[in-house]
């Protein structure tokens, strides 16, 4: 075997299993397990006690978790919504928040903060749909206008945030018109694979052998989606983009063919399994540890980047909402600025995209993290006070309903 230690992976392992532990134990403490996962790598790693650190084991099953976050990030995209009135919305929603982090860019630029605007506003302008849903699902509002709309800005700016920063910021080198040009032929590529996955799954014989295999020890369906996410993955590399916009397709593909789940209604379970049950949090605790905590702490102007990046990050994402003031009036457009401008997963991403190519320092990376824990925390907390005021009292009730049924 190779002369490889696993303490450090046993360790970043044992962190996974206690985050959300804990916080079943004390469940009126409404905290993204998430959250707890980077704080336990920020205070165990090198920026704290520094009794893990991020060796080779705990790099490649983090590597694994990112490509695993984007896949099913991609797979809970609704292609079939993102129609009409609703895409348009959003696309001018996404417009209006590329604007204004450009400027915030600008504004962070002059103050020294970063070096690259560009890299800023594609940054801020991430909305973490994972983190969404469950609100709105608590809040009853999923099926609404606001939920509908919600979920529809947030997933055009999952996928232009993954786009942008593949084109702009792969780290292959070539100019950007090159990475267009390598990115049309990656999408060609991405609708071919679709369409044959496509007609491969109305093939008869082939829907046979999946049924049979899907459920033993073949787990074949689980196995096609891996295979697919890898191919992606692989094939991103090859055409010089980020190897996120690879896992992020892969699952918008496998979202696409399997719209009828009534055959097979635990395959997308199984996929989060592999996900949120291994990898993905060796993701986040190993973002925690490579955070560079002491550097943002050594000085208070290092410190003061939080709130503003915090500040940066409502105003984004959340000035777009005022668009749908009309549809849901003004309290829930609010609630939809909140829920636009919560954001971690992709800024722990994008920031370590960041640092690899010189175009961010660590202390503003770890800075810009903090202020995604920040709106992780109090964002979809203010959304749902926010929600319940405006509701219906069967709605309330529902929703209080539900969080007894979380505490239980």
């Amino acid at each position: 075997m190779p002369d490889v230690s696993f303490v450090n992976l046993f360790a970043v392992t044992l962190v996974a299993l206690l985050a959300p532990f804990l916080l079943g134990l004390a469940p009126k403490v409404r905290i993204p397990a998430v959250v707890l996962e980077i704080v336990a790598g920020i205070v165990l790693g090198p920026s704290g006690l520094g009794w893990i650190r991020a060796d080779l084991p705990v790099q490649i099953v983090a590597l694994l978790g990112l490509a695993f976050l984007l896949f099913l990030a991609g797979l809970e995209i609704d292609v079939h919504r993102l129609r009409g009135r609703l895409l348009g919305s959003a696309l001018l929603g996404y417009a209006i928040t590329v604007v204004l982090g450009v400027a915030a860019g600008v504004a962070f630029g002059a103050a020294g903060w970063v070096h690259s605007p560009v890299l800023v506003a594609v940054t801020l302008s991430a909305t973490s749909l994972g983190l969404v849903v469950p609100v709105l699902q608590d809040a009853g509002r999923v099926n609404t206008d606001l939920g509908q709309i919600t979920i529809a800005a947030s997933s055009v700016a999952d996928f232009a945030a993954v786009l942008l920063l593949s084109l702009f910021f792969s780290g292959s080198g070539g100019s950007t018109g090159s990475r267009v040009v390598l990115l049309v032929a990656f999408a060609a590529l991405v609708a071919v694979a679709a369409v044959a996955v496509e007609l491969a799954g109305r093939s008869m014989r082939v829907g046979d052998v999946l049924l049979r295999l899907q459920d033993t020890t073949a787990q074949i369906r689980v196995r096609a989606a891996v295979a697919l996410l890898v191919a992606f993955v692989a094939l991103a590399e090859k055409f010089g983009l980020e190897s996120i916009l690879g896992a992020f397709l892969a699952g918008g593909v496998v979202g696409l063919v399997d719209r009828d789940s009534a055959s097979h209604p635990h395959f997308r379970i199984k996929l989060e399994a592999i996900g949120y049950g291994f990898v993905i949090p060796v993701f986040f605790v190993a973002s925690g540890l490579r955070l560079d905590l002491r550097g943002l702490l050594a000085s208070p102007s290092a410190l003061l980047r939080v709130p503003v990046f915090l500040l940066a990050l409502l105003v984004v994402r959340g000035v777009p909402a005022l668009l749908y003031r009309r549809s849901v009036g003004n309290r829930s457009s609010l609630a939809v600025a909140l829920l636009q401008a919560t954001s971690l997963p992709f800024l722990v991403t994008a920031t370590q995209v960041g640092v690899a190519s010189g175009l961010m320092t660590p202390v503003t990376a770890a800075a810009l993290v903090c202020a995604g824990l920040l709106s992780v925390l109090l964002f979809p907390v203010s959304a749902l006070a926010l929600l319940r005021k405006g509701a219906k009292p069967e709605t309330r009730a529902r929703m209080d309903r539900s969080r007894m049924g979380e505490a239980m």
